[in-house]
């Protein structure tokens, strides 16, 4: 496995400790609490936050504001999907479903950037898909599901895009323009809902929740440009098994048996392929070495 694609596996792994500490933060919102009203406090939270280490940064400019823009725009609006999934299922199924967004990646990165996809990576996305599938189906949870699945599309579309930036602009400005240049879809999203719910206890996760997710989006940042993002992909999924640990530790959830075959089809087969694949180099290494001393 070449350097870069280990440096990329590794910066993600890293951030999806983070992912999934937001993602348990979701499930500290109040009872009331409005998802466009937390994203929106989010969003300019978030700002805040990031606007010091823009200014450390030497307050970098970009070329590339049509591509930010595009980023920021389908960005919140899966973040709102994918709040309301949390707010709505349990921790381990919106993870299950969200993890889908390796196989996404994968088929986008195929289709849109012409990245090349191998048959033994075909096999695992339908078998993915089939673990959605069977993820869906029986537990019935209809609105709020498709909703973690279309937040899966677009945090793939989002990731994929990283790779039209250049190495050298700095993760500080793009994750400042993520945000920033949200904030007008965000501002609708909770005017939508007279700005319902805001609350110091609401503020408070916003802060907690804004940590753990730009520490996450750095990590990827740094990650989708020093790889090709089919080799480095399977990452994600490890944060699925934070995510069950998590939500079993603090909420007492556990996943039932659906959703633990779901996950499976998944994750395994993206897990085992790159094993076989080097299993199988080696025994044609092996076999040419064998052939060259006869």
């Amino acid at each position: 496995m070449q350097r870069a694609t280990l440096i990329g596996l590794a910066l993600l792994l890293v951030g999806n400790v983070f992912s999934a500490l937001y993602d348990v933060s979701v499930k500290w919102l109040p009872d009331d609490a409005n998802a466009g009203s937390f994203l929106l406090l989010r969003q300019i939270t978030s700002c805040l936050m990031l606007l010091p280490l823009w200014w450390l940064a030497g307050r970098p400019a970009t070329n590339h504001l049509p591509l930010h823009l595009w980023r920021a725009g389908i960005g919140v609006v899966g973040a709102l999907f994918l709040i309301m999934g949390l707010m709505a299922l349990p921790l381990a199924t919106v993870s299950s479903l969200f993890y889908s967004a390796p196989l996404m990646i994968m088929l986008l990165g195929w289709w849109l950037l012409g990245e090349r996809v191998t048959a033994g990576q075909w096999l695992c996305a339908l078998l993915g898909f089939g673990g959605i599938l069977l993820i869906l189906a029986p537990s019935e949870i209809g609105w709020a599901g498709i909703l973690v699945l279309g937040a899966a599309l677009t945090f793939s579309l989002c990731q994929l895009a990283l790779r039209k930036l250049p190495v050298t602009e700095s993760p500080a400005l793009t994750l400042l323009l993520y945000n920033l240049l949200g904030l007008p879809i965000a501002l609708i999203f909770a005017a939508f809902n007279s700005f319902a719910g805001f609350s110091w206890q609401l503020l408070w996760v916003a802060l907690a929740s804004n940590a753990f997710l730009m520490a996450y989006h750095w990590f990827c940042v740094l990650a989708y440009r020093r790889a090709q993002a089919s080799d480095i992909a399977i990452g994600e999924y490890s944060g699925l098994l934070f995510i069950v640990a998590l939500g079993w530790w603090w909420f007492d959830e556990w996943p039932g048996p659906m959703v633990w075959w779901g996950a499976a089809l998944v994750v395994l087969p993206s897990l085992l392929l790159p094993l076989f694949a080097r299993l199988m180099r080696a025994d044609s290494d092996i076999k040419a070495q064998s052939g060259s001393t006869q």
